[in-house]
């Protein structure tokens, strides 16, 4: 699924292409790294840009079960960030595969466990709060 396909030009602070799969509990996306992204820094993707991209895949997560749900989808931001791992740090051109594991969710906050991958090596890891605005 391509949740992003209806969008005729990226805007600039998109750092996911694809919503590639999707359940109740998980989500997975992928973004390759075009030469002109905001975050990169000397010709890679920085630690912002990580982070930005693991709470897009969670806010694309949202976004679909208020789809499936029929529903609006909401605002959400990110609450807090814990133990963030930055492993290394992608060149451009390079195309990243985001996974998230929601651990649980209490009224509006969310905490989910995210992971991103460049060639079957994770990259960078966190657990994010989330929140959606209700």
């Amino acid at each position: 699924m391509d949740i992003l396909q209806y969008i005729p030009q990226r805007p600039p602070m998109v750092m996911i292409d694809t919503l590639s799969g999707a359940t109740d509990r998980t989500a997975d996306t992928a973004l390759t790294i075009a030469a002109d992204n905001i975050f990169l820094n000397g010709g890679k993707f920085s630690p912002s840009g990580l982070l930005e991209n693991m709470a897009q895949t969670a806010a694309a997560h949202a976004g679909y079960l208020a789809l499936r749900l029929n529903e609006p989808v909401k605002v959400g931001f990110i609450g807090a960030v814990k133990d963030l791992q930055i492993k290394s740090l992608p060149p451009a051109g390079a195309t990243l595969h985001t996974h998230i594991e929601v651990q649980n969710t209490v009224f509006n906050a969310t905490s989910v466990l995210a992971k991103v991958s460049l060639d079957n090596a994770v990259v960078a890891s966190c657990e994010l709060k989330i929140f959606i605005n209700p």
